[in-house]
């Protein structure tokens, strides 16, 4: 039992307080136990101060605690609402930390990519944005609260048993009933169903839709803007819906409860009226046992409330994502001494019957591949969509190894070098490549480079002259300024050829010039090339009139190669990429751009 306890999110949760502060989490556990046993001490305090009137006594010494009990009820609540707040935050930040901690340090990402860790990376990473509740220094504030209550309730039940032993017994039972009777409008239960966050993920999506940046252009141009109202309401609509249905009381349980409280309220209070009356008990007794009776009925209002899952769930994810993820996004270890890469590749890359597939997939996206590729050459991979072009960069980046076979460069396992050493080795840019909201020169050489390599790395990608080293690439910091995609992929590839001048020998280029224009992308490949003529150089795209300046070109089609040669050989072999190159020829049949220059990219 005790270990299934500790497996309750809630126990994690308070366990994590210490952990994320222990001054602010002593601090705000002795508040709140403080704060539950005012209540009955007030009540006491309250009869002592009455019996004193009742019979003529000194009223200076209960006065003054009546009064200390006063101040502090007064007091503590402001004060246990500012460490809350604290604590909460602290709690937020320790999350945070741990979340980021988990996220990076696996060499690998296949941790990212697992749609078994997908539910709690979401929880874990959106916890304190205000979307599926309150922040965590908001919610702390209201666990301390619904937790002072239940403390209060059960005080003054304890005390209630200097009156009678069933009275206490009768009046708490009947409190703590409810908490079962209304069990299913429990919303600590019930607002975290899946039903519930399947709700919160679509009312989610259609709220980015309307504000985010990116959407803008075409839900303006397709005349989506009421589509797009209409969905989030309905989404957010049906989201309320499901939390209405998972937390609305329900009629016999709530008449049953009326029943029960009345009846037990009946009999202590009858009981009480009826000892006075008798005088068997004084006045200041009554008035003490009467808001003891009252106080009691806490016990309804208190306990473990929605705010506790809500802050618990995130905690409870991300303890699991710590264990989880360092596993999922581990890379093989060495089979023997680890190798140094220095000045690798020399002679050529190798896939050795490689076969791969992402986590929780049955189906390879490489299956028995083979492919060499000789040092200094340059490679160009084309195929449809999910031929496995981009798994073969990863696989090469060592974001993941594969499940079978070997990629070797120059005849030693990837898995026997050192990662981070090879990874020194390799410049990429893929296709959702990372933009820095850092000046220039960060963006270019994120670890560091003279500005002269960093200004000729940005001369060799068309980027000369955008901004100044020093300027910031977003327009929320002073002086700076915004990129268009165009630019911002220029940028990109200048980092891999600062990368290359600063001793990278493998350059991986994965759809890097989408935005730009046939002509503009066929200029950048030809500067590439120029720049890394010493380099392995794979490129990976769909324009036609770039991966014909490769050396060699290699067609993959569900994970193998089916065509590996030049440009004119393949042309006339009449296979699979003789079909493609001539229908996409077709899309440029007109001589002349809007510009009046030709079009001979595919001449």
């Amino acid at each position: 039992m005790l270990r299934r306890l500790r497996q309750r999110p809630e126990w994690k949760f308070f366990g994590v307080l210490p952990r994320a502060d222990r001054g602010l989490g002593v601090a705000w556990w002795a508040l709140l136990v403080l704060r539950g046993l005012l209540p009955a001490a007030f009540a006491v305090a309250m009869g002592a101060l009455v019996g004193a009137v009742q019979r003529g006594e000194s009223l200076g010494a209960p006065l003054a605690v009546v009064g200390v009990v006063f101040v502090l009820l007064q007091v503590l609540t402001p004060i246990h609402q500012a460490i809350s707040a604290n604590l909460g935050s602290r709690v937020a930040a320790w999350l945070y930390d741990r979340l980021t901690e988990a996220c990076v340090r696996p060499p690998g990402v296949g941790h990212l990519e697992d749609p078994k860790l997908t539910s709690d990376l979401t929880v874990a990473r959106e916890f304190d944005l205000g979307m599926t509740g309150p922040p965590m220094h908001i919610n702390m504030d209201f666990i301390a609260g619904s937790l002072v209550e239940m403390i209060g309730g059960l005080a003054s039940a304890l005390v209630l048993f200097a009156y009678a032993w069933w009275a206490p017994l009768v009046l708490a039972g009947a409190w703590l009933a409810t908490h079962w009777l209304l069990r299913e409008s429990a919303v600590w239960h019930d607002r975290n169903t899946d039903e519930v966050r399947e709700a919160q993920r679509h009312a989610d999506y259609a709220y980015r839709l309307a504000v985010d940046p990116p959407a803008a252009k075409e839900l303006r141009l397709f005349g989506l803007a009421d589509w797009t109202v209409e969905r989030f309401t309905s989404r957010r609509k049906l989201l309320f819906d499901r939390i209405y249905r998972a937390t609305r009381l329900r009629e016999k349980p709530l008449v049953w409860s009326l029943l029960l409280l009345a009846a037990a309220n009946v009999a202590v209070f009858w009981s009480l009226a009826d000892a006075a009356a008798g005088g068997r008990l004084d006045l200041g007794h009554l008035v003490a046992y009467a808001q003891l009776a009252v106080g009691t009925s806490m016990i309804a209002f208190g306990g473990l409330n929605w705010a506790l899952d809500g802050a618990a769930a995130p905690v409870a994810a991300v303890l699991r994502l710590e264990p989880a993820m360092a596993p999922a996004g581990a890379l093989a270890a060495p089979s023997q001494t680890v190798r140094s890469a220095r000045g690798l590749p020399a002679r050529e890359i190798r896939f050795r019957n490689v076969t791969f597939a992402y986590p929780q997939s049955d189906r390879p996206v490489l299956d028995g591949f083979e492919l060499t590729i000789p040092a200094g050459s340059s490679l160009a991979i084309v195929g449809q969509n999910g031929a496995g072009k981009t798994t073969l960069a990863k696989l090469l980046c060592r974001l993941y190894d594969p499940q079978r076979g070997a990629i070797e460069v120059d005849g030693v396992d990837v898995r026997d070098l050192d990662v981070g050493a090879w990874r020194s080795r390799v410049a990429a840019v893929f296709q959702d490549f990372i933009r820095f909201e850092l000046p220039l020169r960060d963006n270019v050489a994120p670890s560091g480079a003279p500005d002269d390599a960093v200004l000729a790395a940005l001369a060799e990608a068309g980027a000369a002259g955008l901004a100044a080293l020093d300027t910031p690439l977003a327009r929320g910091y002073e002086g700076g300024t915004e990129l268009s995609g165009g630019q911002w992929q220029r940028i990109a590839l200048a980092r891999a050829l600062c990368a290359v001048r600063r001793g990278a020998g493998l350059v991986l280029l994965d759809e890097p010039t989408a935005q730009l224009d046939v002509r503009g992308e066929a200029e950048i490949f030809d500067r590439i090339l120029a720049a890394t003529r010493q380099a392995t150089t794979i490129l990976i795209s769909h324009r036609f009139s770039t991966v014909r300046h490769a050396d060699r070109i290699c067609v993959l089609e569900h994970g193998r190669v089916i065509e590996l040669g030049t440009h004119d050989e393949l042309i006339a072999e009449r296979g699979r990429y003789r079909t493609m190159f001539e229908l996409q020829a077709k899309r440029f049949g007109a001589t002349e751009d809007e510009e009046g220059k030709a079009y001979d990219v595919l001449a």
